[in-house]
């Protein structure tokens, strides 16, 4: 599963050294390229036809059903309509979607508060940019996935290595994200985006128990 990921609030700090990245750390970035790719606007039509190729996938683990299930919707899903449900669960009528997906949002009940400046000090000390072509919050669950794409593949950070990409999650995905995806999962507006749902809960339950384990 190769899922190249589109800048959100990341800009990759230039690196001349040779790094070598582990298949299972490129596995990972893999799904968190994919969970970015997906959450961070409507799928144009490169993401989906790249999206319906997962129907192929035969991995019968949960994970690998849920993956399989999204490619087989998006199969069948017209653009026009991925656009209409990405637009009614994160942008909505008047005060805004079905969901919203921020630190600052699930750990505070606020948005633009004290998660995200704790992410934007992490960022600047790591020498992570805020892309100039986004408006949305640093905290955004798309930025979050783009980044630790980037620092498990040693494309984004200043010297990050595997402890330094468990610090980021530990501090800014591992109390709040499996929850959004959790209300993704149940959103009453999502159909095409239910198995993203389960794709991210199921993923950051891996990711902790892996983190805890190389703890």
């Amino acid at each position: 599963m190769d899922t190249s990921t589109t800048d959100n609030n990341a800009t990759p700090v230039e690196n001349t050294d040779v790094v070598i990245v582990s298949e299972e750390d490129v596995m990972r970035a893999n799904f968190y390229g994919l969970l970015a790719r997906v959450l961070s606007g409507p799928m144009d039509d490169e993401t989906l036809d790249l999206m319906r190729t997962l129907a192929e996938h035969d991995d019968a683990s949960p994970l690998g059903e849920a993956i399989a299930s999204f490619g087989k919707l998006c199969l069948r899903t017209p653009k026009i309509k991925a656009e209409e449900e990405y637009g009614t669960l994160f942008y909505g009528i008047g005060a805004g979607g079905e969901m919203t997906p921020y630190s600052s949002y699930y750990i505070t009940g606020l948005i633009y508060d004290k998660p995200l400046a704790a992410l934007r000090e992490d960022m600047a000390r790591l020498g992570i940019e805020p892309a100039e072509d986004n408006d949305e919050p640093e905290d955004h669950i798309a930025s979050l996935c783009e980044m630790m794409h980037g620092l498990l593949m040693r494309q984004l950070g200043v010297g990050a290595g595997r402890g330094e990409t468990k610090v980021f999650f530990d501090k800014h995905l591992a109390s709040w994200a499996g929850k959004m995806f959790v209300d993704l999962e149940g959103a009453k507006s999502a159909a095409l985006y239910m198995p993203v749902g389960t794709i991210g809960r199921l993923f950051m339950d891996v990711e902790k128990e892996a983190f805890d384990m190389a703890a």
